[in-house]
Parts: C-alpha cells; sequence; structure tokens
C-alpha cells in the first residue's frame, strides 16, 4: 500500500500539507508504474519521452503534457484488460476525454467537468492515471509481500596464518602503539622537554646495565646470521603514499631522459631542415621581387593613368547626362507644339465648330421663346390682379358712399 495517510484528502484549506497533496499522489503514481514494468512497455516499446515524479503536477507545455497524458491513461487501459487506441496528436481532445473517464467512471467516481482535463496536468489527471494504474494492479494480481530483513552478520576476513619469522610493519606499529600505552610514563612529551635540558647530564640517572652490555659481540653476529635469511619485513603499498608517487615520478623522469636522446637528434634535425627550407624561400622571394620590380613599378605607372582617365571620363560623362536631359525635354516642349498646331489645323478644316454654333443659337432662341411665354404669363396674371383690386377699391368707396347717404 502506497502511502495510506497521503491518499486521504484533506478538505481543510488551512492544513499545510493540503498544497502538497498532489506531489504525493504523482509520486505514488511513478511508484506503481515501475510496478506496471512502465520503463519497458510503454517509455521503450512506444518510444514516449520519460516522465518525473512532478511531470503532472507542474504545468509546461500543455500539448505535449495532454498528448502523454492521454497516450499513459490508453496504456493502462489496455493493461487492465480492455481495448484503447493510441491516441494520436491529430484526435479530438474532448473525445479522448470522454473515452477515458467512460473507463474511469467503471472503477470511481468522477465528480469534477472535462475540461480539468484538456490540460493534461493537475490534480484531476493525476486522479485519473492513478485509478487506472490501480485497476492495472488489481488485473495484473500483484500481490504484496513482507520484506525480509536479513540479519546483521559480522565481516568474516580471511585468516592470515600467522608466521613468526615474518614481520609486518603495520604489527610491529601496533606493538609499539601498545608499548607505549602500557609505559605512558616513560613517554617524553613537548611539556618536558625544557625541563630536561635544564638538566645536567650529572643529574640524570641512567641504569648500569644499559652503559655496559654484557653481551659477547661473537656470539651475537653469530645468531644475527643464522635468523637473517629468515627475516622478512611486508610492507602493504598505499596508492596515496608519497613514497609510490616519488618512485612513478622518478621512472617516468628516466623513461623521458631514455626517449629524449632520440627524439632530441630528431627534433634538431627537423629545425635545421625548416631553418634552410626557410631560408631557401627567403632567398626566392628576393629574387623574385628584384626581378618583378620593373614590371610593378610599370604597372603602379598605368593604375595612376587609369584613375586619371576614370576621373577624366566621369567629368565628361556629366556634361553629356546633363545636355540629354536638355535635350530630352526640348523634344517633348516640340511634341507639344507639333500637337497644338495638328489640332489647330483640323479645327480650321472642320465644320464642327460651325454646326455647335447653329444648335446653340436654336437652342437660345427656344429658350427666349420659354421666357417670353413666362412673361406674358406674368403680365397678364399682374394685369388681373390690378383689375380685381381696381373693383374692390371702387366697390368699398361705393359701399361708404351709400353709408355715409344713409347716414
Amino acid at each position: 500500500m502506497f502511502r495510506d495517510s497521503a491518499k486521504i484528502i484533506v478538505d481543510d484549506n488551512d492544513a499545510p500539507s493540503a498544497s502538497y497533496i498532489s506531489n504525493v499522489r504523482m509520486e505514488d503514481l511513478i511508484e506503481k508504474l515501475k510496478i506496471l514494468n512502465y520503463d519497458n512497455e510503454f517509455v521503450q516499446e512506444l518510444k514516449m519521452k520519460p516522465i518525473n515524479r512532478h511531470y503532472f503536477v507542474i504545468p509546461t507545455n500543455p500539448g505535449e503534457q495532454f498528448y502523454l497524458f492521454s497516450s499513459l491513461a490508453a496504456w493502462l487501459v489496455r493493461k487492465a484488460g480492455k481495448n484503447f487506441e493510441q491516441p494520436q496528436e491529430s484526435d479530438d481532445p474532448n473525445a479522448t476525454i470522454a473515452l477515458i473517464l467512460d473507463h474511469v467512471k467503471e472503477i470511481a467516481a468522477v465528480e469534477f467537468p472535462p475540461n480539468k482535463l484538456k490540460q493534461g496536468v493537475g490534480e484531476h489527471a493525476i486522479y485519473v492515471l492513478d485509478n487506472l494504474a490501480d485497476q492495472a494492479i488489481k488485473v495484473s494480481k500483484f500481490k504484496w509481500k513482507k520484506a525480509e530483513i536479513p540479519a546483521d552478520e559480522p565481516d568474516q576476513e580471511p585468516e592470515i596464518e600467522d608466521d613468526e619469522a615474518e614481520l609486518i610493519l603495520e604489527k610491529v606499529e601496533e606493538e609499539m602503539m601498545a608499548d607505549y600505552d602500557d609505559e605512558d610514563d616513560d613517554i617524553l612529551h613537548i611539556d618536558d622537554i625544557t625541563k630536561l635540558y635544564g638538566k645536567t647530564m650529572e643529574d640524570v640517572q641512567k641504569p648500569d646495565n644499559i652503559l655496559e652490555s654484557q653481551t659477547d659481540a661473537e656470539e651475537w653476529k653469530l645468531e644475527l646470521e643464522r635468523v637473517l635469511p629468515q627475516l622478512k619485513v611486508t610492507i602493504k603499498t598505499d596508492s596515496r603514499d608519497w613514497r609510490s608517487h616519488l618512485e612513478q615520478m622518478k621512472q617516468l623522469r628516466a623513461n623521458i631522459s631514455t626517449g629524449l636522446n632520440g627524439t632530441k637528434n630528431q627534433l634538431d634535425k627537423l629545425h635545421t631542415d625548416i631553418g634552410n627550407t626557410l631560408d631557401k624561400i627567403k632567398m626566392r622571394e628576393m629574387y623574385l621581387n628584384k626581378q618583378l620590380e620593373p614590371t610593378l613599378n610599370e604597372f603602379r605607372v598605368l593604375q595612376e593613368e587609369l584613375l586619371k582617365i576614370k576621373e577624366h571620363y566621369r567629368d565628361v560623362s556629366g556634361g553629356v547626362t546633363e545636355r540629354t536631359r536638355t535635350l530630352n525635354k526640348l523634344t517633348d516642349e516640340l511634341e507639344q507644339v507639333k500637337k497644338e498646331m495638328d489640332e489647330r489645323g483640323s479645327s480650321m478644316t472642320d465644320g464642327t465648330p460651325l454646326i455647335n454654333i447653329k444648335k446653340t443659337i436654336t437652342k437660345l432662341k427656344s429658350e427666349i421663346a420659354e421666357m417670353n411665354v413666362r412673361v406674358g404669363v406674368l403680365e397678364y396674371t399682374l394685369m388681373c390682379t390690378k383689375i380685381r383690386d381696381r373693383a374692390q377699391m371702387q366697390e368699398d368707396m361705393n359701399n361708404t358712399t351709400n353709408t355715409l347717404i344713409i347716414k
């Protein structure tokens, strides 16, 4: 069981670990995928990108993450023994999400809208993959076993036969350290040096048996010659020991010295050949420069003359350009004059203007006749108005007269 305590959904938003539940579920999902042989069957066979333990928690590339989410979900569905075709990048995301949720609803409850899975990341995507992984593990009949912790056994070092005639340097050092531990009083400390040198040689007491040896020198030499072939000192070399490095440096220096003798002669010969070749090249350069100097001077003079000619041509071509522009302008004016003359000549021989004048006169006459009719109408209207006003005034005067007579 993967971290059962982490599977409890904390509804309290004030909990310190509420924001990290997705990370814990993602780590559990990675472990379940490893149980399902995810590295070989999904990554290698389908040539997919391997995911890390926070891949579906942090949004980085929505398109890539959604494609990997849908591919992984399809693979888990197939591991659970159901048919699910491998999604393609060109497929409709809504259709793919709907197919995935159909399989998830058979396993667990889905209480979120499908558009939460369009990004391919977040707690809902991890929830879907986690439930599909649980179903795949159940179908594969995977069972947990108790962990068997092996008992700690002391490291058995190979037994080394002790040879009394063989002296091991480490053993000698250990015995010396043991002797120093047993006889702490006989150790000379730094603090005692000043005291020791402060004493005179007369105050130092030494045992008499050390001052005068009782051993026969001949017997000691014979005993030494007898046991000398049996004495062997084994020194364990350490790669970090400066002595081995010193010997190695000496050997390398000897090799360099040996190889340098033959190489130095070849390098000297090569240096001499290169020097001779450089001298030959220098002499040939001097010879070529001497032979080509008159030609180079002539070429230099011709190049200066060419520059002068180009400058003179530039000045002359500037005047020609200006004259060409003036000629074009005069040609345009001449063409305009010719065009005007042609128009005037054609108009003098053509009767079109006379016809136009006659049409215009006829039109003016008709307009004058219309204006006369309008003037006549206006005069008649004005005359009728004057007569009516005069009759009205006469009638008013008669009525006034009659009124006065009656009074």
